[in-house]
C-alpha cells in the first residue's frame, strides 16, 4: 500500500503561502520534495552513493537545477525542441545552491552527491529562483544523508524604498535592491546580488530581514522531517587516519613551512619552494613506504600548510605576499591599448591581470535571455573567460565553464548598474580576458569593464570598481583578521570570501560565500568598511587613468543616429515588403532599426561612416516629411518637358516648376539650362487644394534683376488655335505628369 504524502506549509508574508510536500514524487531517490507557490513547483531530489570511490579524497557534489517549457506551456525554440544543455541562467541558479549547499557536508565526506531541481509547473509571477535552494535543502532534510546542519535561501530586493522577501516578478522589475542570501538557523552561508549604490547599512538591514525569513523556512522543514520520522544520519566510510605520520609531517615541514610562508614572494615562488619542501618530506620518509602513506602525507601537508599560514596571519598581522590586512596590491591601467577594439582597457592589480574590450552592436545584436516564463531580450552583454595560461597551467580549452559563467555574471551586474537606459540605442558587449590570476580576477574584470567603457565612448557617468575581502578565524581564542584584495591562496585558504563592487557613493554589486560558522553582523560591518575604503582607493587610481566618457565614440565604431518618427510613417519607411528600408541601407551602408514605441517611431542608425549616416538621415526625414508652402527644398530633375521640369523634392515627392519659375528671364525652352540629374534648389509656392498638386519656383530664390517688369497677361488663346509658337508656351496648361506622386 502507498504511504500518503506528508506536508507542512509557511506564509512568507501577504497571505503568500508555501507548501513543502514530500513522499509522492521520485519515492527512489533518497530524498525528493515539491515546494509549491502559486502555481509554481519545484521538484527537488538527492541521490548519494553509500561509499566513495576509490582513492577519492575530495566531495563530489554536483547541483543542476532545469526549467522544463512544458511547465509553462511552452515547446524550446531549438532545432531538436527538447531541453538541451542548462543555460547562462540555469547555470548561475545551480551556482547559487551549490554555494549555499556544499559548507553543509562534513569535511571528511567523499560520497558522491547529487541534487537536481526542475521546474516543472511555472507561474509567471513568481520567481522560482528563490525557492529553488529551499527545495534542495528540504530534499536533503528529508534523506539520511549526512549533513550537518539545514538551510533556506530567500531573496531580498527594496521597491519604493521598502525591503520585501521574495517580491513578485513585477515587482523585481522596479527594485533598486536585489539580494540573494542563505543561511542556516544561526550563520550567514552566501549572499549574491546587486544595486543601484546602496550603503552597507542598508545592505546589512537587508540580510538581517532575510535571516529573519528563513529561520521560518528551516522550521518548517524540521516539522516535515519529523512527519517523515528521520532521527538519524546514514554512517559513512570515514578516511583512514595516522596520527604518527601527522606529528612526522609537523615536526619536518612546519618550521620551513613558516619561513616559506612569511619571505612575501611572489605566487609561483612562493608555490615553488612549498613544492620542493612537500618533495623533501616524502623523500625524508623512505623508499619502502608505500604509496597510499605518501598519498596520505602530501594530505597532512596541505592541512599543516593550512593551519600555519593562518596563525602567521593572525600572531604575526601579515600576509603571504607581505603586505599590510588592508592593502591592496599595486595597480596598472591603461586605457586604448588595443587599436581596432571600440574601446579596450588593461588592468593590472598584483600579479592578476585583464585585457577587457567593448564591441558597440546594433539592436539586431541583442541576446536573447529564454527561460520557461519569458523570454526577454539584452542589449548589454559580459563575457569572462579564463584561459589556462593566465595561472601557468596546460589545461584542454572546453568552452566557458560554470565559473566563467559565475563571475562573469557578477561583473555583468555590477557594470550594469551605470549603464546608459533603454534609450540607449547600442548593443554593447564587453569580453574581459584574464591574461594573468592570482586572486579577484572577476574584481579585475569589474574594474578593466568600466575603464573601456569609457573608452569605448558609452555614457558611462561613473566609474565602478571591486575589491575581493577574505577572512582567518581561530575558534580556539576568537581572533580575526579581515583581510583586503585576497590572494588566490587566500581564497583557498580562508574562511571567506566576500567581493564588492561600486561606486564612491554606494554598493553595485556583492558575492559572498562563507566556510565557516559565526559570521556576526559585527564582523559584516567591519568587512564591508575595509571594502569599502580598497573601493574608494582603486576608484582614485581608474578616474586618474581615465577621468570620465570620451564624448563620443572612435572613429571607427558604428556611429548612431536617432530620428523620431510618427507612427503612421513606419510603414512608409519600411516600404512594401521591406523594399525602402532595404534600399536605403544597401545605398547608404548603414544598418537601420526601426522600434514603435507608443504613438512614434524610433528609428536608429548605424554605420562607422558619418556621411553614410548622414545620408541616411536625410533620406528617412524627406519619406517622413510634411511639405510646407514657402519652405526651400534640395531637388533633383527627373523630366523635362517643353513647359517646365518635373523635379522630386523630398522622396517619393514631386512637384513640376514651371518654365516660367525657372528664371526672372523669358525662356522659350529650357536647353541649356536644366537637365535631368541637375539638382537645384526650390521653394514651394503652393498645393493646388483640388488635386494636391506641388507648385515649385526656382527664380524667388534669385536676385530679381533690377527693373525688373512682369510681362502684361495675355488675353485668352483663340479658340481652336494649335499654335505653338513661344508667345502661347507659358499660357498653355500643363500634361498631368506619369510620375508625379505624393
Amino acid at each position: 500500500m502507498l504511504s500518503q504524502p506528508l506536508s507542512v506549509s509557511f506564509d512568507l508574508g501577504g497571505g503568500r503561502e508555501v507548501t513543502i510536500e514530500t513522499g509522492k514524487l521520485a519515492r527512489q531517490a533518497d530524498g525528493s520534495v515539491t515546494v509549491r507557490q502559486g502555481n509554481n513547483i519545484l521538484l527537488a531530489t538527492v541521490v548519494a552513493n553509500k561509499e566513495p570511490r576509490e582513492g577519492q579524497d575530495f566531495f563530489p557534489l554536483s547541483v543542476d537545477y532545469q526549467e522544463k517549457f512544458a511547465s509553462a506551456g511552452r515547446i524550446p525554440g531549438s532545432f531538436f525542441k527538447r531541453e538541451g544543455r542548462l543555460s547562462d541562467y540555469e547555470v548561475l541558479i545551480s551556482r547559487l545552491v551549490d554555494r549555499a549547499l556544499r559548507p553543509l557536508f562534513p569535511e571528511d565526506y567523499f560520497c558522491d552527491v547529487q541534487v537536481l531541481i526542475t521546474l516543472v509547473s511555472s507561474d509567471g509571477e513568481i520567481m522560482p529562483d528563490a525557492l529553488a535552494c529551499l527545495a534542495a535543502s528540504a530534499a536533503l532534510a528529508v534523506s539520511d544523508i549526512p549533513i550537518k546542519e539545514i538551510i533556506s535561501e530567500v531573496r531580498i530586493a527594496r521597491i519604493g524604498g521598502e525591503l520585501v522577501v521574495n517580491p513578485s516578478r513585477t515587482q523585481l522589475a522596479t527594485a533598486d535592491m536585489d539580494f540573494m542570501i542563505a543561511a542556516t538557523e544561526k550563520n550567514l552561508m552566501m549572499v549574491e546580488g546587486e544595486s543601484k549604490e546602496c550603503s552597507e547599512e542598508d545592505l546589512v538591514k537587508a540580510l538581517q530581514l532575510a535571516h529573519d525569513a528563513i529561520r521560518i523556512q528551516i522550521k518548517a522543514q524540521e516539522q516535515l522531517r519529523a512527519l517523515k520520522g528521520v532521527t538519524g544520519k546514514r554512517d559513512y566510510p570515514k578516511p583512514v587516519q595516522d596520527e604518527e605520520l601527522r606529528e612526522k609531517v609537523a615536526a619536518f615541514s612546519s618550521a620551513k613551512m613558516y619561513e616559506i610562508a612569511k619571505s612575501g614572494t611572489s605566487k609561483h615562488e612562493r608555490s615553488d619552494a612549498f613544492k620542493v619542501l612537500k618533495d623533501a618530506l616524502i623523500e625524508s620518509l623512505g623508499e619502502e613506504v608505500e604509496d597510499k602513506t605518501k598519498k596520505l602525507a602530501k594530505k597532512y601537508y596541505e592541512d599543516l600548510q593550512w593551519e600555519v599560514v593562518r596563525n602567521m596571519i593572525l600572531d604575526d598581522r601579515i600576509r603571504l605576499d607581505g603586505r599590510q590586512l588592508d592593502q591592496v596590491r599595486p595597480l596598472a591601467m591603461e586605457t586604448d591599448p588595443l587599436p581596432t577594439p571600440h574601446g579596450s582597457a588593461l588592468f593590472t592589480r598584483g600579479e592578476t591581470q585583464s585585457l577587457t574590450t567593448v564591441t558597440l552592436g546594433t539592436p539586431l545584436d541583442e541576446l536573447m535571455i529564454e527561460s520557461a516564463a519569458k523570454s526577454e531580450y539584452s542589449k548589454f552583454i559580459l563575457h569572462y573567460n579564463f584561459p589556462p595560461f593566465s595561472t601557468g597551467e596546460v589545461k584542454m580549452m572546453r568552452g566557458p565553464g560554470r565559473r566563467e559563467v559565475g563571475h562573469g555574471n557578477l561583473a555583468m551586474r555590477s557594470l550594469k548598474q551605470m549603464m546608459p537606459g533603454s534609450d540607449y540605442a547600442y548593443t554593447v558587449r564587453v569580453v574581459s580576458d584574464i591574461l594573468e590570476s592570482n586572486g579577484s580576477s572577476s574584481m579585475a574584470t569589474v574594474c578593466a569593464g568600466s575603464l573601456a567603457l569609457m573608452d569605448a565612448g558609452v555614457p558611462f557617468p561613473k566609474h565602478v570598481s571591486g575589491v575581493a575581502m577574505g577572512l582567518i578565524t581561530r575558534g580556539t581564542d576568537g581572533k580575526y583578521a579581515i583581510l583586503t584584495d585576497i590572494l588566490g591562496d587566500e581564497d583557498h585558504l580562508g574562511d571567506m570570501d566576500f567581493k564588492v563592487t561600486g561606486t564612491r557613493e554606494g554598493i553595485c554589486g556583492v558575492q559572498m560565500d562563507i566556510k565557516v560558522d559565526g559570521l556576526s553582523m559585527e564582523v559584516m560591518r567591519e568587512a564591508l568598511e575595509q571594502a569599502r575604503k580598497g573601493r574608494l582607493h582603486i576608484l582614485d587610481a581608474m578616474y586618474e587613468c581615465m577621468p570620465a566618457a570620451r564624448a563620443e565614440v572612435k572613429s571607427h565604431a558604428p556611429r548612431m543616429e536617432k530620428l523620431i518618427i510618427d507612427k503612421e510613417f513606419i510603414g512608409a519607411v519600411i516600404g512594401p515588403q521591406g523594399k525602402v528600408i532595404q534600399e536605403i541601407q544597401k545605398e547608404t551602408g548603414t544598418t537601420i532599426n526601426i522600434e514603435e514605441v507608443g504613438n512614434t517611431g524610433e528609428v536608429s542608425i548605424f554605420s562607422a561612416n558619418k556621411d553614410g549616416v548622414e545620408k541616411a538621415r536625410i533620406w528617412i526625414k524627406g519619406i517622413v516629411a510634411v511639405p510646407e508652402v514657402n519652405e526651400v527644398y534640395e531637388a533633383k530633375v527627373k523630366t523635362i518637358q517643353p513647359y517646365g521640369a518635373f523635379v522630386e523634392f523630398l522622396p517619393k515627392k514631386e512637384g513640376l516648376l514651371h518654365i516660367s519659375e525657372v528664371s526672372w528671364k523669358r525662356l522659350e525652352s529650357l536647353e541649356g539650362v536644366l537637365k535631368e540629374g541637375d539638382v537645384i534648389k526650390v521653394k514651394l509656392i503652393g498645393v493646388d487644394t483640388k488635386t494636391g498638386k506641388f507648385k515649385l519656383s526656382r527664380k524667388v530664390l534669385m536676385p530679381k534683376p533690377e527693373g525688373h517688369q512682369e510681362p502684361a497677361p495675355r488675353g485668352p488663346r483663340p479658340e481652336g488655335s494649335g499654335s505653338r509658337n513661344g508667345d502661347q508656351r507659358d499660357q498653355r496648361e500643363p500634361r498631368e505628369p506619369r510620375q508625379q506622386r505624393d
